[in-house]
């Protein structure tokens, strides 16, 4: 099915709660839409985010390189329309804003794949099962008391959600520890705790806090080190039985390959608008079942949730609702379980009103 109008905009999505870690706070979801119609009517929408910056790049590049070269293209050829995007993009890429640009795309592409298929994405895309495990992120910022945390990690407990993930980077570690105690001993053994620090630590200082937090039974430490320090995080797990989680800050296939080849991730943690999109997104999560490791997406939860049903290797999704005041309804969850959209297509409905309204280019 020919594509015969391709269109990209920006819309801004105020954040539904305040979110600070320790390098940054989330100012806005600056998301670019992308809109594909094809000769027999159906329209695929795909996007793809940042939290405060940069989208007006990611538009630019749609506008004046990607689109155009989509105009007449088969849109049933997903893997050839990424790697002639990816080909003619080859002066910016492996990089963030070229990788945001062609996830929009790839994402439309999918939608159109599962409306012809009158499928859901989570069955178009693998079908392993249609409800996947949630941990909730919302109660975990760092900006939060430890009465705060304590408070959502006991609710999301009450709830029957499986995990919770707190925020870490104070600047003595002894601050980090009270913090996740205080979970620890309110939650007791029956909750999985997850801790990100955001890439804020040097390689002598993660190992410390690794040391320091071995004790309190996390279930992963997330992004210790700048994301490009591979031999870093090599080290790192092997100094620790903490098992270390990346991917949100990795761009491409290729280095997740040597995340899992240097045994440098027990979880990967791949986000498919970081990565490219579902097309990229589907090789990182097989390859990772070839190491035999855990995928743990990322945010997008409304999106990632059909991508971890359809994989056997899926293991968590994120709780971080950011898409309520552009969709009618919301993440179905039941027993601390977050279940799979089963209407065809990427299971988001749009409410292309409230879109409409925060269209800002």
């Amino acid at each position: 099915m020919r594509i015969i109008e391709a269109d990209a905009y920006l819309v801004d999505i105020a954040v539904e709660t305040v979110r600070t870690d320790a390098v940054q706070s989330f100012v806005k979801q600056e998301t670019v839409f992308v809109d594909l119609v094809t000769e027999d009517g159906n329209r695929g929408t795909g996007y793809a985010y940042t939290i405060g910056t940069g989208g007006g790049s990611v538009l630019a590049m749609l506008r004046a390189h990607l689109l155009p070269r989509l105009i007449g293209a088969d849109s049933r050829q997903i893997e050839h329309l990424w790697h002639d995007l990816f080909a003619s993009t080859r002066s910016t890429t492996v990089g963030a804003i070229t990788s945001l640009a062609l996830a929009a795309v790839d994402t439309a592409l999918w939608d159109l794949r599962c409306l012809r298929a009158g499928e859901p994405l989570w069955l178009v895309a693998g079908g392993f099962r249609r409800e996947v495990p949630l941990y909730d992120t919302e109660g975990g910022w760092l900006h939060l008391s430890t009465e705060e945390l304590v408070r959502g990690a006991l609710a999301a407990r009450a709830a029957g959600w499986p995990g919770v993930k707190l925020k870490v980077g104070k600047p003595r570690v002894e601050q980090d520890v009270e913090r996740l105690r205080a979970v620890r001993d309110a939650v007791g053994s029956e909750l999985e705790v997850m801790v990100d620090a955001n890439q804020s630590l040097t390689a002598a200082e993660a190992r410390r806090r690794a040391a320091a937090f071995e004790p309190l039974g996390l279930a992963w430490f997330e992004e210790p080190l700048p994301a490009d320090d591979v031999s870093g995080h090599a080290v790192l797990a092997r100094s620790t039985s903490i098992p270390i989680a990346v991917g949100e800050s990795l761009y491409s296939v290729g280095q997740f390959r040597d995340y899992l080849h240097r045994e440098a991730a027990s979880i990967v943690q791949v986000d498919v608008a970081r990565v490219g999109g579902i097309t990229p997104w589907l090789k990182v999560a097989h390859l990772a079942e070839a190491f035999n490791v855990h995928v743990c997406p990322h945010f997008l939860m409304e999106l990632h949730v059909s991508l971890v049903a359809a994989i056997p290797n899926g293991r968590y999704v994120e709780h971080i609702p950011q898409l309520r005041a552009v969709t009618r309804g919301q993440l179905r969850v039941e027993d601390g379980r977050a279940i799979a959209p089963d209407e065809p297509g990427l299971g988001i409905s749009w409410d292309r009103d409230a879109v409409d309204d925060r269209r800002v280019a």
